[in-house]
């Protein structure tokens, strides 16, 4: 799918795209901060019909709820592509030595080979995070790694 970016100078830019159905769906960036759902009309391509604005708060919300199923899709076609290659979940729990601690400081990438993609928090989903990403108890490590490097991940965490 093609996307095109087009800078609205003193509005911000605007991301269009073609969806399935043959309509075009622009996303308009404002340069404060928020964004606007819009869809073209086919009678005239330059008509753009607004549907949803939402500020940065919603629209980070938004991209979320679109993105974190997305993210458990690729990584469960990915385990499948790829022999011996596995995704998996490790909770940390509050007894866990790294409640309340940086990522990072678990070394678990360089001790098992495995890495953490993503972290769940409730309804939250941190995509990539960083070693600087403080831990909490009831987080839900998402690992891709071999089995035994998940289960090495799982005894770190837990201690």
């Amino acid at each position: 799918m093609d996307v095109t970016e087009v800078l609205l100078p003193g509005v911000g830019i605007r991301y269009e795209f073609t969806n399935h159905e043959g309509d075009r769906v622009g996303v308009v960036a404002g340069r404060t901060g928020d964004f606007e759902l819009v869809v073209y009309g086919r009678g005239d391509p330059d008509e753009g019909r607004p549907l949803v604005r939402l500020n940065s708060e919603e629209a980070d919300a938004v991209a979320e709820i679109l993105g974190a199923p997305r993210i458990a899709e690729r990584f469960a076609d990915l385990t499948r592509e790829v022999p011996g290659l596995r995704s998996g979940q490790v909770e940390v729990r509050s007894s866990s030595p790294f409640a309340g601690q940086p990522l990072g400081r678990t070394r678990a990438r360089t001790r098992t080979g495995a890495s953490i993609v993503a972290i769940v928090r409730g309804e939250d989903v941190i995509a990539s995070p960083t070693p600087g990403e403080t831990l909490q108890a009831g987080d839900v490590l998402v690992v891709i790694g071999t089995r035994e490097g998940i289960a090495g991940v799982d005894r770190i965490v837990q201690g």
